[in-house]
């Protein structure tokens, strides 16, 4: 099977053609390499050849990226010194690449050479962007939906297949740094003018574009191989380009607060090779990218943010049954989470029926769709037709008569065992026998709440997000008698909708909350000792939380936890073991602090819901004690807070699978993204180390730190969460 094919027209333009087998999107892979090489020796060494075009043979896309499991193999092939085989791996990408750049030009007068420009059909990512930029010219076809860029960094690693040292010399470091800094994609035209390609033709013009500019014998020399190149904006020894690279670095600590190994290697790459010449460059830049593999914090990271999410959203998990697509939902609750519940199904092509108690509800829940396209026609990345088409698939109404037809109900209503019985009654009235009945709830247990269901085997639970169309988990339960049709619905509804899927079996909390509620806890709980405020928030940012604890009660809201401590208390009787942290929670409740809802929390707000600092008069009630705890001790108590209940969860049998725990924590209340998730941060420790450390916090601060009969095991035994298992084990 070979990814790369050649042809020459009478012309003497050879069109090389990647058209991975057996993919929809080109991804490159070891032997693509080899392929790509041989045909660009091949161009080169044909007098009869002009110049060279490469393209796709996939229709509105170049390439989707690195097929990531080839950095596996290189570690393997170098056997105890895995760092060398990456970096000869990565040396020899460079030697291509670097080899399609020069063409045949003389190395000392840069004479000579053949023009070799790339036509991009559509989306270009990572390599795909990487080899188009090592090329003459780049054309890209006027495709509004195509992607270009160089998302690496969004996965743990940077671009470092020449694509950094490039991007930065073609467009300096300033204009370089949102593609590289922040994964930043953008479409044909916005990506001309940042400069990253060189035209923008219409479709059917674009080999014919890319063909006249190989015949027009154009100056092929990059600017960086001219001499007396100079970096766009400055190089670091420049006054100007001084000022970016320190400012640079202070943004990349800001944002990173130095977890994150990626970005700082990535901006070291820049700078250190902005002093040297291009072909020392790459060197240093295949240097910095070796040390990031080699780093277990990007390895982590590709794990759970690309294989093992990819994976999930491809349905690792579903069950044997029929496709199961959803033609038509009903939405029972048109409140916040059914409106967009309702937004996120219409946007995927499913016609909704959103019912509420009043016809004002229903059409204020319909509203919120309204308003999400208005904002996307405002930005200009929706059309009139397309507000149009989406809103008639939205029916807001009371009759609940309009769900027949329907072959999944999402309940979205209060939470309340009572009001939900109510309305899965009135809903399967109407609906037929196999429609699925799905309860959004986030606390309520689901093999409950399906007694009131005619057919316990049909319904199951969705755990939605707040806010549904920009939270990217959905976390899927299953009731005691929940079957493997309503499992693969709620997984293939999911999919349509692009959100990625954990499933847990029903306990208490489920997963996510199971685990974000002792954190916040052991944040409220360390107020009462006297821990400075301002020492746990900042703890929990440096260690790679998105939001310190005290924060996240603000924006949840103080009312809800009461909510949620009072029922629990009631359901834990005497074994309820967060009394500590009521006292505090129940006296902010007092105060009617109930956080940003009301202007008023664990921090202060102005008058226009901007948050300012911490709030003063919490020290008042809780004062600052005298002797303070080092940062280490803090992250270790809100780390593992939430990692030990992950551990309870995989114990207990709610989890079924360590991807989902990892890839949800992530996506469902912000993990760490650095260490890849709760499973993998005890991996990259080691179950030793954490139990020991466990062990040492149950002795300070209580049992609810005790150490997990499996983490005890596995720390005896010296064993991996990924590997005990993984997918590798139990293929195994």
């Amino acid at each position: 099977m070979i990814d790369f094919t050649m042809s020459t027209d009478a012309d003497g333009v050879a069109t090389i053609v990647w058209d991975t087998v057996g993919k929809s999107m080109n991804v490159m892979n070891q032997q693509g390499f080899l392929d790509l090489d041989a045909l660009v020796d091949q161009a080169l060494a044909d007098d009869t050849i002009k110049g060279v075009i490469i393209t796709s043979g996939k229709e509105g896309s170049f390439a989707g990226g690195m097929d990531l499991n080839i950095i596996a193999k290189m570690k393997e092939s170098a056997g105890d010194d895995p760092a060398r085989g990456l970096f000869e791996g990565v040396m020899n990408m460079h030697a291509v690449l670097r080899k399609i750049e020069r063409a045949g030009m003389d190395p000392k007068t840069n004479k000579g050479g053949k023009p070799i420009a790339c036509a991009l059909p559509g989306t270009a990512l990572g390599i795909g962007l990487e080899i188009p930029l090592a090329c003459h010219r780049i054309f890209a076809a006027d495709n509004p939906k195509a992607k270009i860029g160089l998302p690496e960094i969004l996965v743990g690693i940077f671009p470092g297949a020449g694509g950094t040292t490039r991007l930065s010399r073609k467009l300096g470091a300033m204009g370089a740094s949102p593609l590289l800094l922040e994964g930043k994609l953008n479409d044909p035209k916005k990506a001309k003018a940042a400069g990253v390609v060189d035209e923008v033709v219409p479709a059917d013009e674009l080999l014919s574009a890319a063909k006249a500019w190989v015949l027009s014998e154009p100056a092929i020399v990059k600017p960086w191989d001219e001499k007396g190149y100079k970096m766009p904006g400055g190089a670091p020894y420049h006054p100007a380009g001084f000022m970016t690279f320190v400012g640079a670095s202070a943004m990349v600590n800001g944002k990173t607060q130095g977890v994150y190994p990626a970005a700082k290697a990535l901006l070291s790459a820049v700078y250190e090779g902005a002093l040297v010449p291009f072909d020392t460059a790459i060197k240093i830049e295949a240097r910095w990218f070796t040390n990031v593999l080699m780093n277990p914090s990007s390895s982590a990271m590709i794990r759970s943010l690309f294989i093992n999410k990819e994976a999930l959203e491809k349905g690792a998990n579903r069950p044997e049954a029929p496709d199961q697509k959803v033609k038509k939902v009903g939405v029972i609750g048109a409140g916040m989470m059914g409106a967009g519940i309702s937004l996120v199904s219409a946007l995927a092509g499913i016609e909704v029926v959103l019912i509420d108690s009043t016809q004002e509800a229903a059409d204020k829940g319909k509203s919120y769709t309204t308003a999400h396209l208005d904002k996307g026609i405002a930005r200009k990345k929706v059309s009139q037709e397309k507000k149009d088409a989406v809103l008639g698939l939205i029916n807001a109404t009371t009759d609940y008569d309009a769900l027949k037809g329907c072959d999944l109900i999402v309940e979205a209503v209060f939470e309340d065992v009572g009001v939900k019985a109510d309305v899965t009654a009135k809903v399967q009235a109407v609906t037929g026998p196999d429609c699925i009945f799905a309860t959004n709830t986030s606390t309520l247990p689901i093999t409950e709440l399906a007694k009131a269901s005619a057919d316990a085997e049909k319904f199951i639970g969705i755990h939605f997000f707040s806010p549904v169309d920009k939270m990217l988990l959905v976390e899927i339960i299953k009731g005691k008698e929940t079957g493997d049709v309503a499992v693969a619905k709620a997984l293939d509804y999911v999919r349509q909708i692009k959100k990625t899927p954990i499933v847990v079996n029903d306990e208490r909390f489920f997963y996510a909350n199971r685990c974000i509620i002792p954190y916040i806890n052991e944040g409220i709980r360390m107020v009462k000792e006297g821990v400075e405020p301002a020492l746990i928030e900042n703890a929990a940012k440096l260690v790679g939380m998105p939001l310190g604890p005290l924060q996240l009660v603000d924006e949840t809201s103080v009312d809800l936890g009461v909510k949620i401590a009072k029922a629990t208390k009631a359901a834990m009787g005497d074994a309820y073991p967060d009394g500590e942290v009521d006292e505090v929670l129940f006296w902010m409740f007092d105060q009617e602090r109930l956080g940003r809802k009301s202007n008023a929390g664990f921090y202060s707000y102005d008058e226009k819901g901007k948050r300012g600092g911490l709030w003063e008069g919490l020290a008042a009630q809780y004062p600052v004690a005298d002797e303070q705890p080092d940062l280490i001790t803090v992250q270790h108590r809100l780390l593992f807070a939430q990692t030990l209940e992950a551990v309870r969860a995989l114990e207990e049998g709610v989890l079924e699978d360590i991807r989902e725990g990892d890839v949800g924590a992530i996506l469902g209340w912000g993990f760490a993204p650095w260490s890849g998730g709760p499973f993998s941060w005890l991996d990259i420790i080691g179950a030793p180390y954490a139990a020991e450390r466990c062990d040492q916090l149950t002795a300070e601060f209580g049992d609810r730190f005790k150490t997990p009969d499996l983490l005890r095991e596995m720390a005896d035994k010296g064993q991996d969460f990924y590997k005990r298992f993984g997918t590798a084990a139990k293929a195994a």
